[in-house]
């Protein structure tokens, strides 16, 4: 595995850092077709589903390769319809997961958990390793909560068992406690409107996928910003706080325990009233 985590490395330097023109910023990226009318039927609740999500095949986008000055962390995935309130795209893919290859299927997770679903660029990189150990050493907090983490990125099955294998202080990963998703066809990429088309890399896109299988948050970072755990655990607990209580809604901020809103004119009243 030292010859593949090498190779990885080298592949991973030289995208992130020897080659300034590896992130162009692209000023004239084509924007996204309007969309039908069906597709953008609002649901009846705040937790309602909106009917399943077909995304489009993703356009190419082609840019100047020219020689820059200075390097850019800003760049353009396709752009396609939010996929939040429809249902989330299906996969199936392999896994490294306790240094094992493992068959991963989403819709397994159905009616069972609710799962973070998180992408990142590449094996072997910089931001990338702080992310998912962060993860992985609050796996257990996501557990209590009946939910599921998966990671994935464009690399091989064997590139991520080399940098599971590779020790953290030489900025490996080191055992995890969730399952790391290859997505070497890009296919579940572009079926999340995260890949970077020209670059055959993802952005750093994050989904909350509940039991019934529907998005119900996203957030998608450029490359040099890392997530939050933190944020997208009370994300989470908001989340399902308003399905267990259908008639409430959760204000800016809200963490459990805290006072949460009827979203009607008395009820809001009552809300702004408390906390004034």
């Amino acid at each position: 595995m030292a010859c593949s985590a090498a190779a990885a490395t080298a592949t991973a330097t030289a995208l992130f850092s020897s080659n300034p023109s590896a992130f162009p910023v692209k000023s004239n990226a084509p924007t996204a077709s309007a969309p039908s009318s069906r597709n953008l039927a609002l649901p009846k609740s705040f937790v309602g589903l909106r009917k399943s999500f077909q995304p489009s095949a993703p356009r190419s986008i082609s840019s100047s390769r020219g020689a820059r000055s200075r390097r850019s962390f800003a760049v353009r995935a396709s752009s396609e319809l939010p996929l939040v309130g429809n249902v989330a795209p299906d996969f199936e893919a392999e896994a490294v997961f306790d240094q094992e290859f493992i068959k991963v299927k989403l819709s397994e997770y159905i009616g069972k958990k609710y799962v973070i679903l998180f992408f990142y660029p590449l094996d072997f990189t910089f931001v990338c390793p702080t992310e998912i150990t962060a993860f992985s050493d609050r796996y257990e907090e996501f557990k209590e909560l009946n939910t599921e983490v998966l990671g994935v990125s464009v690399d091989s099955v064997f590139s991520h068992l080399a940098w599971v294998q590779t020790d953290r202080k030489s900025g490996g990963l080191g055992d995890l406690q969730y399952p790391l998703v290859s997505d070497v066809t890009k296919s579940i990429s572009k079926s999340y409107g995260v890949l970077i088309p020209d670059q055959g890399i993802a952005l750093r896109g994050l989904f909350i996928i509940d039991k019934e299988g529907v998005i119900q948050h996203s957030t998608i970072n450029n490359l040099g910003i890392g997530r939050s755990v933190d944020e997208t655990k009370r994300t989470l607990q908001a989340l399902q706080y308003v399905q267990e209580n259908p008639d409430e809604v959760c204000p800016a901020g809200w963490k459990p325990g805290e006072k949460s809103m009827k979203p009607d004119p008395k009820g809001s009243k009552e809300y702004f009233s408390a906390i004034a």
